[in-house]
């Protein structure tokens, strides 16, 4: 009954300016019945002994059914070192550790969360959660990745709206119908370019070639299915979901929505700077058409260095001023969307209009009439509505898996019938209900679970030998995870470990150097410009330029994403290129060497140097054994020598 009442409130969105009823499209009881398409439990907390909150108690209440319990309390250096890198991707100072380590108070662990909840390095890291999800990049992939000189301003975008709080239903609209929200309004606007961040093929330049526009537009539809609904909705392109209730019609219903959106810059220069600009542009365009005209003509050798002088002349183009990579609806360009078999823009069927997934909906319900006044606002609106079964339960999900390393759905992106069921379905209903009920805000559930026992107790169990026999994938929690810092969380540690974090927040976005043979790979070698000022190299790690074509060797090696697709988690791999990196790599080797001269500027004596470098790398002192291995180290080897072993430590390089 609770789905029918959603999906008639959303059919009502419909049928207010409602088209051609779609006839008898029927979904079975069984398709009905998968548990992510059901409506949200409204589950009691379990009545069980020790729980600091509703999380503890439905955690304890199933890791009792297996004679299971928590691990003790992590140590107090432990757990400080691990909310940081959670909630900041950064280590704490020794400054700061102490400070908790001394403060006896009740209060003293839930201080430290709310001040790194306010911290605009908060902001920082869980954006990156973000674009990882929306498969944020500034070039366009495929042969000539083309930059996309603005695109840095939906990151800072991100970043904002993360660090405000934005309730999640609003950061959402903004996203899908910014531009229809408002079309003056520069944040919405920005927030719209979501719809511009997939890989795009350049076809001589041309994107409204039939080709062209269907692969922009299955971009558009497919990151809607697993960003925000969390289902393969990409899996129904070419026919009927092989697993899911998902009809090929209804993927093609989803893309309608798109149907009018084509990319727009929103100039952000005076009229002075634009006439200047265009005066530039007119004359490189008659200088290249000059070029164009001689080379017809000529061969051989002469023909060669005309277009080496092409080429170079492209380089030389006019930097674009700057605007606003967003979207905008052009209802007299907008695509017919036709059901394509097998997804082949040359083989239409029926022609369809905008319509929500059907198996979430009434049978038979009305798709929105080929003209409708801002359909994306309207998807949004039933994305966004509160009684939807998916949206709430998906962006729990992922905040769970972040702070755990594994999500109550291992699959965040599928909640399909080959997705995994979840671990704790009555705790993920929970959860979804909080934060509907608490206004879609992200803080507050962040702090319900790090303020659970479940976070704050130790990766060591007295009970691991009967715990890993009953569950061995630690899918219960019956210790806190050990996890491997990722790629930026060690880029970004060692910079504040040698005393090099530049913490300057938003802008474009920096290029630091790389290789000379990675640089050669690219289509243009001149794409890839360092930016002059080195200051900005330090920089934190979601501040570089994403490029699809060009990833840093150390951020690749350590598993960041290619963005092509959505990535739904981090993968965590353990190989040999990782140590090459860490103990030969450029940058890790810089690193030492700040980090050597930072302890020898801040400690006295060799045992002090020694002392403060784990103090540093690793949140703590290090232990007696540590401790003379180091002094024994530095009676053969320089300090940067050093530096670079404690570096390469887990003791750096992994939370527990």
């Amino acid at each position: 009954m609770y789905v029918r009442m959603f999906l008639l409130g959303a059919v009502a969105v419909c049928a207010a300016t409602a088209g051609s009823s779609i006839g008898n499209e029927k979904y079975t009881a069984a398709e009905r019945r998968h548990w992510a398409f059901q409506p949200r439990a409204e589950p009691a907390v379990p009545a069980v002994s020790g729980a600091t909150n509703a999380i503890d108690a439905f955690l304890l209440d199933r890791l009792h059914k297996d004679s299971l319990q928590f691990s003790p309390p992590a140590g107090k250096e432990t757990l400080i070192r691990r909310l940081y890198f959670d909630l900041t991707g950064l280590p704490p100072s020794p400054a700061e550790v102490d400070a908790f380590v001394r403060d006896n108070s009740p209060a003293a662990y839930e201080k430290v969360v709310d001040r790194l909840l306010a911290s605009p390095r908060y902001g920082e890291r869980w954006a990156q959660h973000w674009l990882d999800v929306v498969r944020f990049a500034e070039t366009d992939g495929f042969e000539y990745d083309t930059h996309r000189p603005d695109a840095w301003r939906y990151r800072d975008y991100v970043i904002r709206s993360i660090q405000e709080d934005k309730p999640y239903n609003q950061f959402l609209t903004e996203q899908l119908a910014g531009d229809e929200m408002d079309p003056n309004n520069r944040e919405y606007l920005i927030a719209s370019g979501l719809e511009r961040l997939g890989p795009l093929r350049k076809n001589a330049g041309n994107q409204e070639v039939a080709s062209s526009r269907n692969e922009v537009l299955v971009e558009m539809t497919n990151i809607v299915g697993s960003g925000f609904l969390g289902v393969t909705l990409g899996c129904a392109r070419c026919h009927d979901h092989k697993f899911d209730p998902i009809r090929h019609k209804d993927y093609y219903r989803m893309m309608a929505y798109f149907a009018a959106v084509h990319e727009k810059n929103v100039s952000l220069a005076s009229p002075e700077q634009q006439t200047a600009w265009n005066a530039k542009k007119e004359a490189y365009d008659q200088e290249m058409k000059s070029l164009r005209q001689r080379l017809k003509g000529i061969k051989g050798e002469e023909r060669a260095r005309m277009l080496a002088k092409i080429e170079e002349m492209e380089d030389q183009a006019p930097e674009p001023l700057p605007s606003i990579f967003t979207v905008s609806d052009d209802m007299s360009k907008a695509t017919p969307i036709y059901v394509l078999a097998r997804g082949d823009y040359r083989n239409r069927g029926d022609q369809v209009a905008p319509r929500p997934l059907g198996v979430l909906l009434a049978d038979g319900s009305p798709e929105l009439p080929l003209d409708a006044v801002n359909p994306r606002t309207q998807l949004a609106r039933w994305i966004t509505d509160a009684r939807n079964p998916l949206t709430a339960r998906v962006m729990v999900n992922r905040i769970w898996g972040y702070h755990f390393g594994r999500a109550i759905v291992a699959t965040p992106n599928d909640f399909g019938r080959m997705g995994t069921r979840p671990s704790h379905p009555e705790l993920l209903d929970w959860l979804a209900n909080e934060f509907v009920n608490n206004g879609w805000h992200m803080k507050p559930i962040h702090k319900l679970i790090v303020m659970s026992k479940a976070y704050r107790q130790s990766s060591d169990s007295p009970l691991e030998k009967a715990a890993m026999e009953k569950d061995a994938n630690n899918a219960l929690l019956w210790h806190y995870p050990v996890r491997r810092l990722d790629a930026e969380q060690i880029r970004d540690g060692m910079l504040a470990v040698a005393g090099r974090l530049n913490p300057k927040m938003g802008g474009p976005s920096v290029i630091v150097p790389v290789d000379q043979e990675l640089v050669n790979l690219l289509y243009k070698p001149s794409q890839w410009a360092v930016t002059k000022d080195a200051s900005e190299h330090d920089r934190r790690s979601v501040y570089l330029l994403h490029k699809r074509n060009l990833r840093l060797p150390m951020m690749e090696v350590f598993d960041a994403p290619d963005m092509q697709i959505s990535c739904a988690r981090r993968e965590s791999s353990t190989h040999a290129p990782q140590a090459l990196e860490l103990m030969n790599g450029d940058f890790s080797n810089e690193m030492a060497k700040a980090f050597a001269t930072r302890l020898d500027r801040e400690a006295a004596s060799r045992a002090k140097q020694v002392e403060l470098a784990f103090r540093l790398a690793a949140g703590r002192l290090p232990n007696a054994k540590e401790k003379a291995a180091g002094m024994k180290f530095l009676e053969t080897q320089p300090l940067s020598e050093f530096a670079l072993a404690v570096l390469n430590l887990n003791a750096f390089l992994y939370v527990n």
